[in-house]
């Protein structure tokens, strides 16, 4: 890998952690830093002895938006001809378990790289919205996609357009996150959740995930197709033997992912 100048990453034990780090502009994603992130997401995809990724901002910040000062003086044909948002594209191709754990402020860009992740840990005073309005654009990155597929048409519309910012109670409330943790355990307890995941069977974790967005982007008969195809998969890897042996002996299973 490249040197990282806009993030941290390591691992621990089978976990890895991106953290943002832009702390002195509060974590605001520029080109760079997306890049940094999917790029290391891709190389974490390679990593075999890694099961499971944690995106995690700091204590002020997960990230308050995108760097205004770069997109500033931009225009139609310099947005065209730059193509930004293909690098986002790429995040929806990772086939490991992707989870967040947000402190403080997920805005705009932000919220959009949430909105990425598969599992969304939350401190109690973290606040999510897409301001994108007052700036007179719009998100970009998926965000009214994203937002309208999880809290339905009528909600989205409202935070879009009045682009309020919406409290962690308001965001698990309408399904957006998944769990609203105490802030100074936030990091902690999305480290539990992700250990805990690291040791189940990595090959089921993978079609799992191919076939829940399979069900958010398809007809019910499609989705339903892929689990078929995806639960007689499993049945051609080590796991499944190891899987079901092991409730025949009544021990835990020991799941390679092969």
């Amino acid at each position: 890998m490249n040197k990282l100048e806009t993030i941290k990453f390591w691992t621990e034990d089978r976990v890895a952690i991106i953290q943002l780090h832009r702390p002195e502009v509060l974590n605001a994603l520029n080109r760079k830093m997306v890049d940094e992130i999917v790029e290391t997401l891709e190389y974490i995809e390679q990593d075999e002895e890694v099961l499971v990724t944690v995106i995690t901002g700091n204590e002020r910040a997960f990230a308050a938006g995108a760097d205004i000062d770069e997109m500033a003086e931009d225009t139609v044909v310099s947005m065209e001809l730059l193509n930004q948002f293909a690098v986002w594209d790429r995040i929806a191709l990772i086939k490991k378990p992707i989870i967040c754990a947000v402190n403080g402020f997920a805005l705009g860009g932000g919220f959009e790289l949430v909105l990425n992740c598969d599992v969304i840990f939350a401190s109690e005073t973290a606040q999510f919205g897409f301001p994108e309005i007052n700036l007179g654009v719009m998100p970009g990155a998926g965000g009214t996609q994203r937002l309208t597929k999880v809290m339905g048409k009528a909600k989205a519309l409202e935070w879009l357009w009045l682009g309020e910012p919406m409290s962690a109670e308001e965001a698990y409330r309408y399904g957006v996150i998944n769990r609203i943790v105490a802030n100074e355990v936030l990091f902690e307890e999305t480290m539990k959740f992700a250990h805990r995941l690291s040791k189940q069977a990595p090959l089921s974790i993978r079609l799992i995930k191919e076939a829940v967005n399979k069900a958010v982007d398809s007809p019910l008969v499609d989705g339903l197709q892929l689990e078929r195809k995806n639960f007689y998969l499993l049945f051609g890897s080590e796991d499944q033997k190891e899987g079901m042996k092991a409730f025949i002996e009544k021990r835990k299973p020991d799941f390679q992912g092969k």
